[in-house]
Parts: structure tokens; C-alpha cells; sequence
């Protein structure tokens, strides 16, 4: 099993660490410079984990397992009009992203009112495309616990709720809940907040890891991480690509932020040193974010193998 870490050290000598973990059989996600210091997200085998600890103890770096490296969240507000501040969506995207996931943050075209709040299948299937939803709700007791699950309980990913009150379980439908995190007037700073935003953090670590473990049970054909590393050799088109991470890694598969009608035939035929093309092991699908395509690698029970 593939631990999800973060290396955080100096730029000098860094690149012993990626030689490293790609001799374990490991992968690297992604390499972030600031100035004389790099943070790396990788994935390195549990059992090789004492000499990546070694390494790290002897460039005087920190690593760290990080269990939202190579996901992909959506944090889910009821709107982002300017006339229904405050909300918190923002502080919470970016502080998931500070543990190594990927975010997506949207507003729901109807998701205000107590009553009337709603969400379009289009939303509903956008949500399903990513691995976790975090809804961030408000400060009534009342208006999450007897209206707003009507927002998340048909989704398929698991659903963390965050609210102002400090309910004993969460709410009907959701996954967890998370407190502290309300309508609040002001960015999230204060020695409370951030400790509400690390307990989502860790919150979040336990759904994805429970995922991690179901996945396990019935183990995808191809490993992720590779699957990222096969696309970026085959496909040159990403290396071109303007963003910064023209792969989205998820546990099931990854998004692509390439056009789907133009690149979906030569990403199906893509062959590994296996003999085996992609499109014997994964569904190639476009996504629900822009012209994007998104792949679903399937399981070892559909497949018969696993590579």
C-alpha cells in the first residue's frame, strides 16, 4: 500500500528524495520551489517507509503523512453572491489544499433558504466526480439538522458537514461534522478557527483513509500515480499544458484538463508495457468541469488483473 506523504526540506539535494522513492516504487505527485526550500508530494510503499524516514533525518527535512496528497475535494457553499456574505468555502479550500489535495470550490445556483434550497443534478453529478464534499453551512442548529441534508443525501462521495454549533453527532446523511466554522465576519485567524480547521483536516484524512482501505478490498487494475506518470510520458499535449497541474489525481482515477473530443481516442489507445491499452482497464468520461475528461479506473473484480 502507497503511503501519501509531504516532503518539506531544503532545494539542496532534493533530488535524492525522487530518486529514491522512484527506486521503492514509488510516485512523485508534485514538486513545489520557494526560493531555497521545495515541498514534495509523494506516494512511497509502507514498507520503505524507515529509509525515506532516513533520508530525510540526514538532509534535515520533515516529512509527513498526509492522507489528503493525491485527492481531489469540493467544498460546496450554498452561493458565493457577494450579498450573502460571509462565508467561510474560501478559507477552507485553501487550508485542504495546505495538506495536499486538490480543490474545487463552487456555489450552488439554489442553495439558499431553509426551505427552498436545492441542487441540480448537474451539481449533484459535478460533486460525484471528486473523491469528498465539504458543505459549508451556517450558524443555525435547526437549518442543518432538519433542512439543509436535502443538499448531500443522494451524493455518492462522502459528505462532511461544517457549521457554528457543536452538535454530538452529525447531521442525518453526512459523513461528519465538523464545528467552529460558520458565518463569520472576518478571515479565519483566530487560535480557535485554525483549530477547527485542523480538525476538519483530520476529519477529512479518516474519510479518505476508510475510502483508501475499501479500495483496498477490491484493488484498482492500475495504481493512480502511475496511470499520471504513463499520461505524462504518452501524451505530450499535457506537458504543455498552462496549468499547474494538468492532472488532477483522484483515488479512483484522474482528471485530465485537456479537451475531451480532441484528446479521448488517443488517451483510450494509450498502451502500457503490459500490452494492455486503457481503455481495457479504465472508462475515459467527460467531465463535468469545462471540456475536461475525467478516467475511472476499474476494479481488479470487472478486469480479472491487476498490473
Amino acid at each position: 500500500m502507497l503511503e501519501p506523504i509531504i516532503y518539506e526540506g531544503g532545494v539542496f539535494k532534493h533530488n535524492l528524495v525522487t530518486e529514491l522513492v522512484e527506486d521503492l516504487g514509488g510516485y512523485i505527485i508534485q514538486t513545489n520551489f520557494m526560493q531555497t526550500e521545495v515541498r514534495i508530494q509523494l506516494l512511497c510503499p509502507h514498507e520503505d517507509m524507515s529509509m525515506l524516514e532516513d533520508l530525510a533525518k540526514e538532509l534535515r527535512a520533515k516529512i509527513t503523512r498526509a492522507p489528503l496528497t493525491g485527492t481531489d475535494i469540493i467544498v460546496i457553499a450554498p452561493t458565493l453572491a457577494y450579498h450573502h456574505l460571509p462565508h467561510h468555502a474560501c478559507d477552507v479550500a485553501e487550508y485542504m489544499r495546505r495538506f495536499g489535495a486538490n480543490t474545487t470550490l463552487i456555489g450552488l445556483a439554489r442553495g439558499v433558504g431553509r426551505r427552498i434550497a436545492q441542487i441540480s443534478a448537474k451539481e449533484r453529478a459535478l460533486a460525484d466526480e471528486h473523491d469528498l464534499a465539504i458543505f459549508t453551512f451556517g450558524n443555525f442548529e435547526d437549518c442543518l439538522t432538519k433542512e439543509k441534508y436535502v443538499l448531500y443525501k443522494d451524493l455518492e462521495v462522502p459528505s462532511i458537514i461544517t457549521g457554528t454549533p457543536e452538535l454530538i453527532k452529525a447531521p442525518a446523511y453526512a459523513k461528519a461534522y465538523v464545528g467552529g466554522l460558520g458565518r463569520i465576519a472576518h478571515r479565519l485567524k483566530g487560535e480557535n478557527e485554525l483549530a477547527a480547521l485542523d480538525k476538519l483536516a483530520e476529519v477529512a484524512g479518516e474519510c479518505l483513509d476508510e475510502e483508501r482501505l475499501d479500495i483496498a478490498k477490491d484493488p484498482l487494475t492500475i495504481q493512480p500515480a502511475r496511470l499520471m506518470s504513463e499520461l505524462k510520458e504518452q501524451v505530450p499535449a499535457i506537458n504543455k499544458s498552462l496549468s499547474p497541474a494538468p492532472i488532477t489525481l483522484q483515488l479512483k482515477g484522474a482528471r485530465i484538463k485537456l479537451p475531451y473530443r480532441e484528446y479521448k481516442e488517443a488517451i483510450e489507445n494509450m498502451t502500457f508495457e503490459e500490452g494492455t491499452t486503457l481503455k481495457e482497464i479504465a472508462d475515459v468520461l467527460p467531465s463535468y468541469v469545462r471540456d475536461y475528461l475525467v478516467i475511472r479506473i476499474l476494479p481488479k473484480s470487472v478486469t480479472g488483473f491487476v498490473m
